[in-house]
C-alpha cells in the first residue's frame, strides 16, 4: 500500500508508533533518521487528510449559507 492509499487514521497510528520507537532510542543513527524520514512523511499525509477535510468543511457551509 502506497503512502497515498492511507487513511488517515492508519497513517496517524503509523507515526504514533514512529515517535514511541523514536523516543524509546537505543537504535542506530541510521535508524533513527530512517524512522523520521518515515515519520516526516506519515505527518504529510496526515495533514492532506486534515486540509481535506477542512475544505469540505468549509464548502459545505459554503453550500449551506448560499440557499
Amino acid at each position: 500500500m502506497s503512502d497515498e492509499d492511507l487513511s488517515y487514521e492508519q497513517a496517524r497510528t503509523e507515526l504514533a508508533t514512529v515517535v514511541e520507537r523514536l523516543e524509546q532510542g537505543g537504535g542506530s543513527l541510521e535508524d533513527s533518521l530512517a524512522l523520521w524520514e518515515r515519520g516526516e512523511k506519515l505527518a504529510d499525509v496526515c495533514q492532506r487528510w486534515l486540509e481535506g477535510a477542512r475544505d469540505r468543511i468549509e464548502a459545505a457551509r459554503a453550500a449551506r449559507t448560499d440557499q
